[in-house]
């Protein structure tokens, strides 16, 4: 079995354990986080999230408004969806016959699955090659590992091709492999990139909107008209299609903030958002 060993601890999160988890920790008791901890109270039936993949320090509170919607969920699989942003390797791709190290330990994937969906599903291939430098995947992992038992699995799934076409046939494919389990479904994405606050902030609600009405259509048009720099639409689309598909009416957005709001520097700021889908 081959190791998927880290390509951003040490940059994106720490690379030593107890550092890690106390940054976590923190990171759902931050003043833009939950300021809670994990597990909740929560037995609404949540098919999927939308959570950044920027660094925790800038994105991790956020995140963790999502993490803690879920965690008191039995999930056996997560089913992780990002964007491909080094364009190395396959258009659509998954792999299989691995574990993904972390410095908390090892999530295996779930082969089984990725072979089902590689069977059922045109667009998907299977390439442990794509995965090697993405962190979209990469930084939802330890955060999964301190909130659930080690007992999960993974499907991770990263993209060169969004287009809509791709995320109606590659959504529809995870909703039948997502019925067969107890699986959650997280899209990775960060919003507007390096705009003024404001100007971020104006977008990235125009963007949300359809996310919440699970609109595909709108989603697309709007994100073409203004132009906005999400850089996981793909992987936003191709959860919306999956989530409706399982039985998904709506999406909720616990938390809206960029790294201007965080950090104070609003001259250019990235986007994120934290978005449940019920």
């Amino acid at each position: 079995m081959q190791i998927r060993t880290p390509a951003v601890a040490g940059m994106f999160y720490p690379s030593e354990p107890r550092e890690l988890k106390s940054l976590v920790h923190d990171c759902f008791m931050h003043p833009f986080g939950p300021g809670k901890i994990p597990p909740s109270e929560s037995t609404k039936k949540i098919f999927g999230i939308i959570c950044p993949h920027a660094g925790y320090v800038y994105s991790g509170p956020i995140a963790c408004h999502s993490f803690y919607k879920i965690s008191s969920s039995p999930i056996e699989l997560f089913i992780i969806i990002g964007p491909n942003h080094w364009g190395i390797g396959c258009n659509v791709a998954s792999m299989k016959d691995c574990s993904w190290e972390t410095p908390l330990g090892n999530v295996e994937v779930d082969s089984e699955s990725v072979k089902e969906l590689s069977k059922i599903s045109e667009t998907i291939e299977l390439d442990f090659f794509s995965h090697t430098k993405e962190h979209s995947l990469e930084v939802q992992v330890p955060i999964l590992q301190e909130v659930f038992s080690k007992g999960f699995k993974i499907l991770p799934i990263a993209l060169i091709d969004q287009t809509k076409n791709t995320a109606i046939e590659l959504g529809r494919c995870i909703a039948k492999i997502a019925k067969k389990k107890n699986s959650m479904i997280i899209g990775s994405s960060d919003f507007t990139h390096y705009e003024e606050n404001n100007f971020a902030h104006k977008q990235d609600k125009a963007l949300i909107e359809p996310i919440l009405n699970l609109d595909l259509d709108s989603f697309y048009k709007i994100l073409n008209e203004k132009k906005i720099t999400a850089c996981g639409y793909g992987a936003i689309a191709t959860t919306m299609v999956a989530c409706k598909e399982l039985g998904a009416t709506k999406g909720e957005l616990l938390k809206y903030a960029t790294s201007g709001d965080i950090t104070g520097d609003k001259s250019s700021v990235v986007g994120y958002g934290s978005i449940i889908f019920t």
